[in-house]
C-alpha cells in the first residue's frame, strides 16, 4: 500500500473512531503531496466540520459537491457547517437536498428539524420530525398515523392515534404526535394535557418540551411557557431554535422591548436570515415601531428576494406602497415558482395588494385569487360543518335557556363578528375611553367550552351547546369567575375590559348564561365588503373560511342566521354597529356606543386615533388615523369578479 493510500485508511478509521483532529491533520498530510485528491479533499472537509474548523470546511465540501452533486453525505456535511456559521437559509438548503437523495438519513432529517426551528418555521420543523421518526421501526398503526398527518387528514390520524395509545398508553412518541395533530387542529388544551403526561415520562423529551412551549403560549399562558423555554435554553444553550422561540413568545406575550433585545441577540449569531428578520419585523411592527419594521421587512427581501412572508408583511402594513421595481421583483419570483408552497400564497397576496393600489383591479384580483386557491388546497375547513353547528345553537339555545342568572359582573365588554368588518375601530374607540381597557382577541370561553364537554360521555349528538341547559347556576357563577380570572392576566386596573375575539359569535348564548351583564357587541359590515375584506386578506393562523367565495359567502349567512336567532333570544342584550354608519355619523354612533355599555360620554372616544396603544390585526396602521374611508366600496372595483358570492347570497337570503 502506497503511503498515500495509508494515509487515506488512516484518515478513514480516525473519522469512524471520532477522531476528526487527527483525520484533519492527516488529510493535511496527504493534501500537501496531492493536493486536488478528491478522496481526501472530501474526507478533509468532513474532519474540518467535525473538528470546528466549519469556515475552512466549507469551500472543502463544496468542491466534493461539484464533482459528485449527489453524495448526499456532503450536502449534510455541508449544511451543518452552514448551521454552526450562522447562514441558516442555506443550510436548510443543503440539508433539504441530502434528504431529498436519501430519505432515509434519520440524522439529516433530526438537523433539519433543528434548522427549520431556529427559523421560526413550526410547520417545516414539524415535518422534518415526523420524517426522522419514521424513519424507526414503527408499529403499522404509528406507522399510518404518521402518513396521515404528512398527508394533512388529520382527523384520521388522530383517531388512529387515539386507537394505538389504548394498546400503548407509555409510547411519548405517539403521545407527542397526538398533541402536534391537537395543536394543529386547535385542541390546545388537550394537547397541553397531552405534553405533561408525555414530559412526565420523558422529561428530556426537548422536542415535546418544544412543542408544549407552543401549545402553552397559543393557549395565552405566557409566563408556563416562558418558563418552559428557559428549561430548554438551559438543557440546550447551543440551540439557537430554543432562543428563537424564546424571542417569538416574549412577542406574542407583548412583551416587545424584550422581545426586540432578545432577537437582536439572535442576529448576532445567524444575521441573515429572512425568516428570523421577518419574525423581528412582526415584533418591532407590533411593537410601534413602524419604520424599524418596515427596514427589517426589506433587510428580509435583500437576503431572500423569494422571502414572501416579508413581502405580504409589507402588505399588510397597508400603509406601505411598493415601487415599480420592488413590484416587478415580487411578480418574477411568483412566477418563477411552480409548486404550492407559503412563499407562494404570501407572494401572491401581496401582488394582489400591490395592484391593488394601482387600481389595476383585474390583475389583483387574478393575483389574490391564485394565494386563495392554494391556501385553500392546504385547508381542511368545511362549510357543512359550519352549518351544523349553526343548526345546532339555534335548536338548542332556546328562550327558555336564559332567565338572567350566572355571574353578574358587568367588566367584560365582548365584540363578536366577521373579521375586517370594523371591530379594531370599535376596540379602538371604546378603549379610548378612561374606563376601558383592550386587552387581546382572548381564547378563553373557547377553553371554557372544551372543559365543559372534557370527560363526558359522547353520544351522536354534540355535547355543546346541549350542556348549557344543564348548567345549575353555582356552575354558571363558576364559569363565569372563571373567564374573569382567565382574562386577569391581560388588565392593569380599570374597571372594564374589551375582549375582541370574533369567532365568539358563535358563542353568545355561553357568555350570556355565564355572565349575563356582559356588553356584546356585533360589529357588522356591508356584506360584500366584508366577505370580500376577508378574501384579499391573508391571516397568520385560523379563519380557513376565508381562502374561497363560495365558504365565505356561506359562513356570512351562517353567521347572519345565528345572530337573529341571538337578537330574538336576548332582546336589548346586543347590540349591532355598523361600519358604514360610524363611518358617516362618528358622534351619534360613539354615543350609541358608550350607551350600551353603560358608559358615560367621553370626548376622547371621537379623537380614537390618539389612542397609543398596540394593535395587532390587519387594520393596526388604519385605527391610528381620522375616520378611515377608503375601503368601504373597494369591492365594487372586483364586482365583475364576485359573481359567485353575490349567488351564494341571493340562494340564501342574504340582502345586498
Amino acid at each position: 500500500m502506497s503511503s498515500v493510500e495509508t494515509l487515506f485508511a488512516l484518515a478513514s478509521e480516525a473519522l469512524k473512531n471520532q477522531e476528526p483532529e487527527r483525520a484533519r491533520d492527516l488529510c493535511a498530510e496527504a493534501r500537501n503531496q496531492h493536493p486536488d485528491d478528491p478522496r481526501f479533499v472530501m474526507l478533509h472537509g468532513f474532519a474540518l466540520r467535525r473538528s470546528g474548523g466549519n469556515a475552512e470546511a466549507e469551500p472543502l465540501l463544496r468542491r466534493t459537491l461539484k464533482v459528485d452533486p449527489s453524495l448526499e453525505i456532503a450536502h449534510h456535511e455541508l449544511g451543518l457547517a452552514l448551521k454552526e456559521l450562522g447562514r441558516l437559509s442555506e443550510a436548510r438548503r443543503a440539508m433539504e437536498e441530502a434528504v431529498a437523495l436519501s430519505p432515509n438519513m434519520t440524522k439529516a432529517w433530526r438537523d433539519l428539524y433543528e434548522v427549520r426551528a431556529a427559523e421560526g418555521d413550526d410547520v417545516g420543523a414539524a415535518e422534518a420530525y415526523r420524517h426522522a421518526m419514521g424513519n424507526k421501526k414503527l408499529d403499522p398503526l404509528l406507522e399510518k398515523a404518521l402518513e396521515l398527518v404528512g398527508q394533512g387528514r388529520l382527523g384520521v390520524a388522530e383517531g388512529i392515534c387515539r386507537q394505538y395509545l389504548k394498546r400503548r398508553p407509555h409510547d411519548v412518541d405517539a403521545i407527542r404526535l397526538l398533541a402536534e395533530v391537537g395543536i394543529s387542529i386547535g385542541y390546545i388544551g388537550e394537547a397541553i394535557l397531552l405534553l405533561e403526561r408525555c414530559l412526565e415520562l420523558a422529561p428530556e423529551f426537548h422536542v415535546a418540551r418544544t412543542n408544549y412551549v407552543t401549545a402553552l403560549a397559543r393557549h395565552q399562558r405566557f409566563d408556563e411557557a416562558l418558563a418552559e423555554n428557559e428549561r430548554l435554553r438551559k438543557a440546550q444553550p447551543d440551540n439557537l431554535g430554543h432562543q428563537v422561540q424564546f424571542a417569538t413568545t416574549l412577542s406574542v406575550a407583548g412583551r416587545f422591548e424584550m422581545a426586540h433585545g432578545e432577537f437582536a441577540k439572535v442576529l448576532e449569531k445567524a444575521p441573515d436570515n429572512e425568516r428570523i428578520l421577518t419574525s423581528y419585523g412582526h415584533a418591532l411592527r407590533y411593537g410601534v415601531k413602524g419604520e424599524e419594521a418596515i427596514a427589517m421587512y426589506l433587510r428580509a427581501i435583500e437576503v431572500e428576494p423569494s422571502a414572501g412572508e416579508a413581502y405580504w408583511s409589507l402588505a399588510n402594513l397597508k400603509t406601505f406602497r411598493f415601487d415599480d421595481t420592488q413590484l416587478a421583483s415580487m411578480q418574477a419570483e411568483l412566477d418563477g415558482l411552480t409548486r404550492p408552497s407559503e412563499d407562494k400564497i404570501h407572494l401572491a397576496f401581496a401582488v394582489g395588494k400591490a395592484l391593488e393600489d394601482r387600481q389595476n383591479y383585474e390583475q389583483s384580483f387574478t393575483a389574490y385569487a391564485e394565494g386563495n386557491a392554494i391556501k385553500r388546497q392546504m385547508s381542511g375547513y368545511d362549510a357543512d360543518k359550519t352549518s351544523a353547528r349553526v343548526d345546532q345553537l339555534i335548536e338548542r339555545c332556546g328562550e327558555n335557556l336564559w332567565d338572567g342568572n350566572g355571574h353578574l359582573s358587568d367588566e367584560a365588554i365582548f365584540i363578536i363578528g366577521l373579521p375586517r368588518a370594523g371591530s379594531t375601530l370599535l376596540e379602538q374607540i371604546l378603549a379610548s375611553h378612561s374606563r376601558v381597557e383592550a386587552t387581546a382577541e382572548l381564547p378563553f370561553i373557547g377553553r371554557i367550552i372544551g372543559e365543559m364537554v372534557a370527560g363526558r360521555d359522547r353520544d351522536d349528538e354534540p355535547l355543546y351547546p346541549r350542556i348549557l341547559s344543564e348548567l345549575t347556576i353555582e356552575e354558571r357563577v363558576a364559569r363565569g369567575q372563571q373567564y374573569l380570572d382567565l382574562a386577569a392576566g391581560y388588565r392593569t386596573g380599570k374597571s372594564r375590559f374589551i375582549d375582541k375575539l370574533p369567532n365568539n359569535w358563535e358563542h353568545v348564548a355561553l357568555i350570556k348564561t355565564i355572565l349575563p351583564n356582559a356588553t356584546i357587541i356585533d360589529a357588522r359590515r356591508h356584506p360584500m365588503a366584508a366577505c370580500f375584506a376577508n378574501f384579499k386578506q391573508l391571516f397568520a393562523r385560523g379563519q380557513e373560511f376565508t381562502y374561497s367565495l363560495e365558504d365565505i359567502g356561506r359562513y356570512y349567512a351562517d353567521y347572519l342566521r345565528l345572530m337573529s336567532h341571538w337578537h330574538n333570544i336576548f332582546p336589548e342584550g346586543l347590540l349591532t354597529v355598523k361600519y358604514e354608519e360610524v363611518v358617516d355619523d362618528l358622534h351619534t354612533q360613539v354615543r350609541q356606543l358608550l350607551s350600551h355599555a353603560k358608559l358615560e360620554f367621553e370626548e376622547a372616544c371621537l379623537r380614537y386615533y390618539e389612542q397609543d396603544r398596540v394593535v395587532r390585526t390587519a387594520s393596526s396602521e388604519q385605527v391610528k388615523q381620522p375616520i378611515y374611508r377608503d375601503a368601504l366600496q373597494l369591492w365594487e372595483c372586483y364586482q365583475p369578479h364576485l359573481a359567485s358570492l353575490e349567488s351564494i347570497f341571493r340562494e340564501r337570503g342574504v340582502p345586498i
